[in-house]
């Protein structure tokens, strides 16, 4: 459980099921980062809620006995707000609303609120609304469970309709006021983006909370905002970096994770776009989270989704001042080794030789550990970029034609 003051905190509870394709072990990986959004967005989960089933209920996610259940423990402990795991169908949230009598969140709709908090300038503003009304849209009826008294006859039909088919209205004119606005910064931006000119650009990506934006600050002596939360960076931050006078464009991105609300990724398209017109990947990973190589899947897929999987990629792997394998006794015969196990050393044969030893890195962005390696590769790669794409315009490299005569012989 996380440790902080409760005082100010919004009282929680957060709640998810275990089926045949989601094991009691990864739910509660996914509870525990539940746990961390309902920390950043200003709750504390006091107590967490599962069932097995082979698949959600449609009514109401639950079975009745475990709403049941839930409705006891939240009348009793003063409970303000319910969080499931998983996004809730339309249906599904005003029922759960109605049985709990409470405030009742899905995953989709804490992550919007989160960004929502987070988004500074006026485009990540922007971008969050539109997510928000994307998801709004197709649960605006049952935000008029008040209307549910009139059942009918004279005088009874139509007003409750006629409220939400205005309020949805809206919602839509909204909707197309928003993308038009986004269409309009996205040419700002795209232009923006041509007017760097031809220099290399190389992109952070990463899970959430992965250390990105402080290794940003280090490499660029920046000051861009670092904090132990999730998705503390919303908005792209370009920064200039020059390594042994080669100079390359740096932007850090939002960081990603699992079950990303598709709202999101649309919403915050041109973001991504720093990404696909990147020419090298930065990959951050913490390796010190248990979950790490779950993040990196989920990373890649979101990469794969924006079509930007192919690009050029080290892997940094960050934090090693945190990381902690787990220990098995020497008489312990029992408790087979697993990944967990593997010591600092282990893993970095493993990605070395699944990625290749010039692109996985090992560092501490926080204590500057292996930071001169870390300068070194991206040097190196980004020099390699630059040489294909200027072949003649090697004043930078004091080497350049040393090398190309070896290479002629």
């Amino acid at each position: 459980m996380l440790e902080k003051e409760t005082t100010n905190f919004e009282k929680t509870v957060i709640a998810g099921i275990i089926t045949q394709n989601q094991s009691e072990d990864k739910l509660n990986e996914y509870l525990d980062e539940l746990e961390f959004l309902t920390f950043t967005a200003g709750g504390e989960a006091i107590k967490r809620f599962s069932q097995k089933m082979d698949k959600p209920n449609p009514k109401t996610f639950l079975g009745t006995g475990k709403i049941e259940e839930i409705n006891t423990y939240i009348k009793e402990y003063g409970v303000s707000t319910v969080i499931f795991d998983d996004e809730l169908t339309p249906a599904q949230q005003k029922n759960l609303t109605r049985e709990l009598d409470c405030k009742v969140l899905d995953r989709t709709n804490l992550i919007l609120d989160i960004f929502a908090q987070r988004a500074e300038t006026s485009y990540a503003r922007t971008q969050v609304e539109l997510a928000q009304c994307q998801y709004l849209l197709p649960r605006l009826s049952g935000m008029w469970t008040h209307l549910e008294r009139q059942r009918g006859g004279i005088g009874m039909r139509g007003p409750g309709e006629t409220e939400i088919e205005t309020d949805r209205r809206i919602v839509r004119d909204r909707i197309a006021l928003l993308k038009e606005k986004i269409r309009t910064i996205d040419r700002q931006m795209s232009v923006q983006r041509s007017n760097r000119g031809a220099m290399v650009r190389v992109a952070l990506v990463g899970y959430t909370n992965v250390g990105k934006s402080t290794l940003m600050n280090v490499i660029s002596k920046s000051e861009v905002f670092v904090e132990n939360k999730l998705f503390a960076t919303l908005d792209t931050t370009v920064r200039k970096v020059v390594i042994k006078n080669l100079p390359f464009l740096l932007s850090d991105t939002v960081g990603f994770i699992r079950k990303l609300p598709t709202q999101l990724v649309e919403s915050f398209k041109s973001t991504l776009d720093e990404v696909r017109e990147a020419d090298l990947l930065l990959h951050v990973v913490d390796i010190s989270h248990p979950d790490f190589e779950d993040h990196i899947a989920s990373v890649n897929q979101i990469l794969q989704d924006i079509k930007s999987i192919d690009k050029p990629t080290i892997m940094v792997f960050n934090k090693i001042d945190a990381y902690k394998p787990l220990k098995i006794d020497a008489d312990d015969l029992m408790t087979e080794k697993t990944s967990q196990h593997n010591t600092l050393e282990e893993w970095r044969e493993t990605w070395m030789s699944n990625v290749g030893e010039k692109n996985a890195l090992f560092i501490s962005a926080t204590n500057k550990e292996n930071f001169e390696e870390f300068r070194e590769k991206v040097y190196e790669a980004v020099r390699e970029i630059h040489i294909t794409r200027f072949p003649y315009n090697n004043f930078l490299y004091p080497d350049y034609k040393e090398n190309l005569s070896e290479d002629k012989e």
